[in-house]
């Protein structure tokens, strides 16, 4: 199937429990039947990358957003999250649809990214507009970037974290960056907790994969002796994080599978 021929679902789903962001409303701008990114991630939720994408482009219409925004309008919820079947970022009408949640919905809004195109300045600029940006950085140098995140080429991890720097130089929100822990990568945490101090994040989530997956979690322990190479940060620790008790609004978490924002 041609990938612009991809059928487009619903937009909104949930609220569902986020161990980062309490009762998250997911936005899903992609809203492909199968997963859309930038990456392919080893220990993806999601599964296979479905539909490889390095650059831009409008999948959902913003009439489309701000109706089914509309149609949920005074929901309970802690976040409006962007987040759903592939990078948020690669919608080019991202910082438009921001812009719709907030005068909508009146709620704080997160976008959850894996930085992949933090090194392009309109991808920047959209970020700006979100109260709350969860952007991923799993590897300390390039050749583990690539047996983690194996990107569809597109950016390398340095200019990556050139453009989160640029980023956090400008951000008036709360940047979080989160960092994913696998067996592959576990040894590298002094490495990568020199990388998250040099990108002055309010907030470091350190992260295992606790849903079905390619690959195992971590430990409790191990993620405990971990989270000790980062004791100069801001952490939350996926195993010590509380998670809300809530039933999604609606159907959609059952009809299809979406990531906890």
């Amino acid at each position: 199937m041609n990938h612009r021929d991809v059928p487009v679902n619903s937009v909104v789903y949930g609220p569902v429990p986020s161990w980062r962001l309490g009762r998250s409303l997911g936005i899903d701008l992609l809203s492909t039947d199968g997963k859309t990114c930038s990456f392919d991630c080893i220990y993806c939720q999601l599964g296979s990358t479905l539909y490889p994408l390095v650059e831009r482009r409008e999948f959902v219409s913003l009439n489309q957003v701000k109706a089914e925004l509309e149609s949920v309008s005074g929901i309970e919820a802690d976040y409006a999250t962007f987040s759903g079947v592939g990078e948020p970022t690669l919608a080019a009408n991202l910082g438009q649809a921001i812009s719709i949640v907030k005068s909508t919905l009146h709620l704080p809004v997160a976008v959850l990214t894996n930085s992949s195109l933090m090194p392009r300045e309109d991808v920047r600029r959209d970020l700006a507009g979100a109260d709350v940006v969860v952007a991923k950085v799993d590897a300390p140098e390039e050749e583990l970037f690539r047996r983690v995140n194996r990107p569809f080429g597109g950016y390398s991890l340095d200019e990556i974290l050139q453009g989160l720097k640029l980023f956090r130089g400008n951000y008036q929100g709360r940047l979080a960056i989160q960092m994913m822990f696998v067996e592959v990568n576990k040894r590298y945490a002094r490495e990568m907790a020199e990388i998250a101090t040099g990108l002055s994040p309010d907030e470091v989530q350190l992260n295992t994969p606790l849903r079905p997956c390619g690959v195992e979690p971590l430990s409790p322990p191990e993620m405990a002796a971990i989270k000790e190479e980062f004791h100069n940060l801001n952490v939350v620790e996926v195993y010590e994080a509380p998670v809300p008790d809530i039933v999604p609004v609606n159907a959609f978490e059952t009809q299809r599978r979406r990531p906890e924002p």
